[in-house]
This record gives C-alpha cells, structure tokens and sequence, in this order.
C-alpha cells in the first residue's frame, strides 16, 4: 500500500542553504507547519548525522501549530569544487488520540501510516560585495544598540552644555567690558588697577579653559549623535 502524502507544510520545501564562512557552526532553520485538525508526530534525521546538531530533532506539533527546527551545521574546511551530497528527511505521522508513549508509538507505526519530505543541502559563501556591506552596517548596528531614553539624555545634554557654553560667553563678555572702564580711570588709581587687572586676568584664563572643556565635551556628543543618525 502506497505511503500517504506529507500533511505538514515545509518551509524550506526542498533545500537547507548554509551559509559561510564556515569556521563557526552556521545555523538554518526549518519551519514545520501543521494546517490539519489532529496533532502530528514528527522526526527529523539526516544522512550525515555527525555534522548537524538539530533542534528539537523529534516531537508533536498540535493541529494548527507550527514548530521551527534549528539545523546547526558543524564547523568545517569548506572547499566550493565539492558539492554537498547531504540529506535531510522529515518523517511524520498522526498522532493516536490515546498516545501516552511517543517512542512506542514511533516503534508499532505501520509503514502506510508514514509520511515523509526530503531536502537537500547546500553551502555557499557570501561574496566580497556582501562581507564589505556586513563589516559597514556593523558601526551603525551599534550605535543603534542605543535606546530612546538614553538619545533624549544626550540632547538634554547637549541642551544644557549649549545653555552654559552661551552664559560663559556672555560673562566673559561683561569681564571684559569692565576692564575697558577701568582702563580709563585715573593714573592715581594704576596700582589697584594692575592687581584688578591680574585678577580678571587670572578669572579670564579660567573662564577660556572652562569654555574649551565644553566645546570639546559638546564635539563629542555631537559626533555620538551624527552616528545615531546615520
């Protein structure tokens, strides 16, 4: 009696792509979909079984469920002139109403009742036009690990360095104003003069190194920001 057809839907239907590079385990998933009214039992086996680490390999996806299957393929010297001659089956089979032991059930299930889909696999490796794209997203990938809260802490920030760049600016300003008045007072007052105008010089030098320290904080916030809008 011939097999019954496959009543899970695959995605993919027929080929697992890996992708490289392949000297770390690379990962592709597989998606089981049950779209009938009975729960399904289903097992997952490949005919290079020490090269894949599949997850979950076996189980029951209920009606109208689906499951997704990691297939982890295991580090390996990859050569493009050798064509991958692995293969994956998805078995399957209605679940009893009454099932209490999935592996006895598995064990007493009769040929006709099986179901099953293969899939092939396939490596290839990304281009130099995909790995130069993949090494420029990754700064914007991290300035994008940032979160709302703390980009409005920055340009509250910004705001507030703004705000105390511009009142320096203006007390500076007045600093200097005051020394010209003073200039123009009498000869007899030189000597106090001269130590107001060591002091104001001494408060000026403060003032500039004050300022300078917060364009240089600001530049750097500004530069954060510029990446964040990238």
């Amino acid at each position: 009696m011939a097999r019954q057809e496959q009543v899970l839907v695959l995605e993919p239907q027929h080929e697992l792509k890996f992708r490289g590079p392949f000297t770390d385990v690379v990962t592709a998933t597989l998606k089981l979909s049950n779209p009938t009214d009975r729960n399904v039992c289903f097992k997952v086996k490949t005919t290079a079984p020490r090269r894949y680490c599949v997850r979950p390999n076996s189980g029951i996806i209920d009606a109208g469920n689906s499951i997704n299957v990691s297939v982890m393929l295991q580090p390996f010297d990859y050569d493009p002139n050798e064509k991958s001659k692995h293969k994956f089956m998805v078995q399957s089979m209605l679940a009893p109403y009454d099932m209490t032991d999935m592996e006895g059930v598995w064990k007493e299930a009769k040929p006709e009742e099986l179901m099953d889909s293969k899939l092939r696999c396939s490596f290839e490796m990304p281009l130099e036009n995909d790995k130069t794209t993949e090494h420029s997203v990754l700064p914007k990938s991290g300035s994008a690990s940032l979160d709302d809260g703390e980009v409005k802490k920055i340009m509250e920030e910004c705001k507030r360095l703004q705000m105390e760049v511009q009142r320096l600016r203006e007390e500076n300003k007045q600093i200097r104003e005051d020394d010209g008045l003073r200039k123009r007072k009498v000869t007899s007052m030189a000597a106090p003069h001269s130590s107001g105008m060591a002091t104001t010089a001494m408060r000026d030098e403060g003032l500039s190194t004050r300022v300078l320290a917060l364009c240089v904080l600001f530049f750097v916030i500004g530069v954060i920001i510029g990446k964040l809008a990238l």
